[in-house]
Formats: structure tokens, sequence, C-alpha cells
């Protein structure tokens, strides 16, 4: 198992949601944070049968068995039964026990038990691997095309395993759930999705490319964001001199799905898919480390109404960044870094993260860092 850098409560000391994209590993963290844990798997049938029928009988039983308040009480796969949470509601206020609630997708949930049990409970989610968690093993060439869902990143045929995963989302998450009525035109958005991976994205060509309205694109891209397949990352929007430019942009959460979907085959350096995928790990790396590190800091990016664009800005300024999947920085691929403190005098670090074999800094204090020193960096808390 590796060892994931999500940290979550104490047995018995909070309820909480986690979330995650399917197959990010959220069961087995749960196990092994909770080795005493009661355990609900509303993935198995009979138990699925019985509480959908009854919902009551998770209070019931919980009742008969008296269980420790310090132990922690898992539901998996919440969404597939909501009415479980109006009981888990009256244990927390009349029993005093806590709860982690496990899921891929909060839309049903949301539908079934709008409130969210009405803030009394936290949320938490898991993402892929990142390079902190991979340490010594981390494999850029490898996470690039197997992406960072665990047991895809080890799979010696994570082709199949990628095609296996998003036919199993198509029918176990927007079908079983019955989000989409148009399950083929839905598979077609999600191959038009795919292109539009690391831009900002435009309803009308997409909904031009795979034969829907508008208005059901922008609800297809609500279900990729709901059942986290997918996230926006927002332009910037303090003004300065001039008026910032664009909508947000799309990173589907993991890279070896939009690989797949986009069939972009083996990645090798050099290549422009190559780097759409770099960009797209980076943002991976940058958004987990924020969400893990529990940073009060938005990501966004920055662009101007020419074109010029800064891939990633953490917090108001306080560190820039490039994403360049090249051994060969040069002058072009710092002009946005360049602009950017032209119109913000107060920016503080910047960075290139690229495949440079050696680190180096600019005669304008512009740091160039290869992907493995930068991840280090990052998730050792050196970069800023």
């Amino acid at each position: 198992m590796f060892q994931r850098l999500l940290s979550l409560p104490e047995p018995g000391a909070e309820t909480f949601f986690l979330w995650g994209p399917r197959q990010a590993g959220k069961s087995t963290l749960l196990k092994h944070r909770y080795p005493d844990a009661v355990w609900v798997d509303l993935l198995k049938a009979d138990e699925f049968r019985r509480y959908i029928s009854r919902p009551e009988q998770l209070r019931e039983e919980l009742e008969a068995t008296g269980p420790d308040p310090s132990r922690q009480v898992v539901i998996d796969e919440i969404q597939k039964v909501p009415a479980l949470l109006d009981e888990v509601h009256w244990l927390i206020e009349n029993r005093g026990l806590r709860f982690a609630l496990c899921g891929s997708s909060a839309r049903k949930v949301r539908r079934g038990a709008a409130n969210l049990l009405g803030g009394r409970a936290l949320r938490y989610e898991l993402r892929g691997l990142t390079a902190g968690e991979l340490g010594e093993s981390f494999d850029l060439d490898r996470i690039l095309n197997h992406g960072c869902l665990p047991s895809i990143y080890e799979s010696n045929r994570h082709s199949r395993r990628l095609e296996a995963y998003i036919s199993d989302y198509l029918r176990e998450e927007v079908a079983a759930e019955g989000l989409v009525r148009n399950l083929p035109a839905f598979s077609d958005f999600l191959d038009a999705a795919a292109l539009s991976d690391t831009t900002p994205v435009n309803y009308s060509n997409v909904a031009r490319d795979c034969g829907v309205s508008a208005p059901t694109v922008k609800s297809y891209f609500g279900i990729l964001e709901d059942t986290l397949l997918a996230r926006w990352l927002p332009r910037w929007r303090r003004r300065a001199k001039r008026r910032l430019a664009g909508a947000p942009k799309l990173y589907f959460e993991d890279v070896g799905v939009v690989n797949r979907l986009a069939r972009r085959g083996e990645l090798h350096r050099g290549s422009d898919s190559y780097g759409k995928a770099f960009e797209n790990w980076l943002f991976h790396e940058l958004s987990a480390f924020l969400a893990y590190q529990e940073r009060d800091e938005q990501l966004t990016y920055w662009r101007l109404p020419s074109g010029i664009e800064v891939d990633f800005v953490m917090g108001d300024m306080r560190l820039a960044i490039e994403a360049k999947a090249t051994a060969r920085v040069n002058n072009n691929h710092l002009k946005g870094l360049r602009t950017l403190a032209e119109e913000h005098p107060s920016v503080g670090r910047r960075v290139v993260v690229c495949l440079e074999p050696k680190p180096r800094r600019t005669g304008d204090s512009i740091d160039l860092i290869g992907a493995e020193d930068f991840a280090r960096e990052l998730w050792q808390g050196k970069l800023v």
C-alpha cells in the first residue's frame, strides 16, 4: 500500500465525508486508518438491498450491537443509499456515533439529502497518487502514460485497465445512477471533452462536436465535476493594468483517463500530447498539495486578452508557475512570467517546471526546475 498523505481524523473523533474518484484508494485508506471500524459496504448486493428497502435497519443494527463511540462507523459508497443519511444524522445527535461516509459522487447524495448533514460532517477528498506519495519510486513518464490511480499506475496493462475504467464509469456512475437520459450522447461528449483538457472550455464548440445542445453540454460538464472525473481552474480575477480574459480551464482528474479518451496512444517526450499531459499532472500535484495541506489559497491561471498566459498562480500572486515539457527552456517560454511581473511587480516566486537536467535561475530571477526536483520541493514545503 502507498503511504497516502491525506490526514484523516482519529477514530471516533469526527464525522466526515471522504470523496474521491473511482479507484483512488478510498476504501483501502479507510481500512488502514480504522482497522476496528464497524463497516457497511453498499457495494455488496445483499447490504445494498437491505438498506435501500429499510434504511432504518442501520439504526436498529447499531443500537443492537452498541458500538463503542470511540470506534468509527464506515459507510462505503454512501451515494448508493442517500436515505441512510437521515439515520446517520439521528445517530450522531442521539448516540454520539462518528461516521466516515465514503463515495465517488455527491450528486445523488445532494438530491437525496440536500443538506449533507447540515454541516455536521467535515469534507475530505482523496486524489490519485502524488509524487509525494510515490517518493523515490516516482516515474514521470510512467505517471503521464498510466495515470495516478493506484491500481492502474502499477499495472503493465494500463491501456486495458483504463478502457475498463471508462466503461465502468459510464455503466455504474452515469447509467446506474440515472444521471443522463442519452448514454451514447454522453459517451460522445466524453471523447469531445477530453480534447478540451488543460484549456478554457467553449460549450458551443463541444456541443457541435458531439451533436447536442449547449445547455446539455453544460449539464454534462456538471456531471464530470460532481462525479470527480474533472475539475475547473478559474482565471485570476483581480484587475491590474489591463482587463484579464478567459473562461475557466478544464482538467480531467486523471491524466491516464484523458489520454485514453483522447486516443493519444503512448506518450513520448517532445510531443504535443506529452506537453498537455505534463500540464495536467502539474495541476494534479498543485491542487492535491493545497487540499492535503489545508492551505487556504486558491489555485488559478492568469491570462491577458492578447493570449499571454501563466499556467498556475497560487494564492494572491505568491507563486506563479509555467509548465514546459522541454529540456531546453528559451526566452519565448518565459514570456508569460515576464509579462506577469510587469503587470504585477509584487508577484512572488516565478517558476518554470520543465525537463532540464539541472536547476538554474535567469537574470530576472525566474527559477527553472526539473519536474522531479519541483515535486520534491513542493511536498517538502520548500517551494515557497
